[in-house]
């Protein structure tokens, strides 16, 4: 109990004397700022989400803005931050909440919890952040300063860590101000008890941190997650007719669903260029179409893949019929959403799509 005490307060004065991080979603109460603020920072680092989250609220400031607002233009915005999955579920709560709330958003967690691509940590944080509701967050930061203050080595992605450190995180929380000591402890996570070379020496916390005490700091928190990656192949063909290039939008699901792409041949291994040669013959006929340029490879992380591309420019003097591809020129290029792959690689000034 006496430590329980000691790491709140402790905390809160940190909070007050120290803590110079800003960021302009910070103090916020608007609901709507704080929700687009969270969902940008799912699976996103703050420094990366600051300007995605300035762009957004200058074009969409309000739940009717971007309820009301072309698809296209929302994953345009969205486009290069990665996890779409958040831009879709976004779309499909403003609306619900501006057709079916009169626009009014939810004020109690278990209403916020219900909305499309929110979970507990993000309602937890909307909630006490716009609501000033009695709810502690568990992010990443919040998990780390815990277990390496309090020495708990129940890993943090099972159900008893979750149970555990969600307990413990609701026992310390300042129920009269829940938001600004919530983002005090986010806070002092990121810039003071950091996964790597945390500042222990400068630390409020050192004379009674387990972690620090007993020379853990560098194996907590326990993780038992393994990632496996699995290697995927893509081969863009850039079919180029007269001034247009054919493309298409990913609706499955899988990996960048709702952004453009040009024609795709997916392989189970990037292809050579004899291959590559006989997988067009397939799909273009032959004597119709010239290949002008077969590109380096480009290759993208994400959390659970590798995608290794390859883009080959074919010009042709027929138009194509392809599946579901239609044709767009650059202006209607420039205004589709593309996975960061396509855009890193349209970007260089090397490449030249006329």
């Amino acid at each position: 109990m006496e430590n329980l005490k000691f790491f709140s307060k402790t905390l809160l004065r940190w909070n007050q004397y120290e803590n110079t991080r800003q960021m302009p979603w910070k103090g916020e109460s608007n609901p709507f700022r704080v929700w687009i603020s969270e969902i940008i920072l799912q699976q996103t680092r703050v420094q990366q989400g600051l300007d995605y989250y300035n762009r957004f609220i200058k074009a969409f400031p309000d739940i009717k803005s971007l309820a009301t607002a072309d698809e296209k233009e929302v994953y345009k915005l969205w486009e290069g931050l990665g996890y779409y999955s958040r831009c879709k579920n976004l779309m499909l709560s403003a609306k619900q909440i501006y057709y079916e709330r009169n626009g009014e958003f939810p004020r109690n967690y278990e209403e916020i919890i219900a909305l499309k691509g929110i979970g507990s940590y993000t309602a937890a944080a909307i909630a006490s952040f716009a609501f000033n509701l009695p709810y502690a967050v568990l992010d990443g930061n919040v998990f780390r300063v815990l277990s390496r203050f309090f020495g708990i080595e129940i890993p943090v992605n099972t159900t008893e860590g979750k149970k555990y450190y969600g307990k413990l995180a609701q026992s310390l929380l300042d129920k009269k101000n829940p938001g600004i000591y919530n983002q005090a402890l986010m806070d002092f996570g990121a810039v003071v008890c950091k996964p790597a070379a945390p500042l222990c020496l400068e630390c409020p916390f050192q004379k009674k941190c387990i972690a620090f005490q007993q020379k853990k700091v560098s194996v907590l928190p326990v993780n038992t997650k393994k990632l496996t990656l699995k290697n995927r192949f893509f081969n863009y063909l850039l079919v180029h007719y007269k001034n247009t290039f054919y493309v298409h939008k990913r609706t499955d699901k899988d990996i960048w669903e709702n952004l453009y792409e040009f024609i795709l041949l997916e392989t189970d291994e990037l292809l050579n260029e004899k291959a590559v040669k006989e997988q067009i013959r397939q799909i273009l006929n032959p004597g119709n179409y010239t290949i002008n340029f077969i590109s380096a490879e480009k290759s993208q992380r994400l959390t659970h893949q590798i995608i290794t591309g390859r883009f080959i420019h074919i010009e042709v003097n027929e138009p194509v019929f392809y599946k579901d591809y239609f044709p767009a020129d650059k202006s209607q290029l420039e205004l589709l959403p593309f996975p960061k792959l396509v855009t890193s690689y349209l970007k260089d000034k090397n490449v030249s799509l006329n």
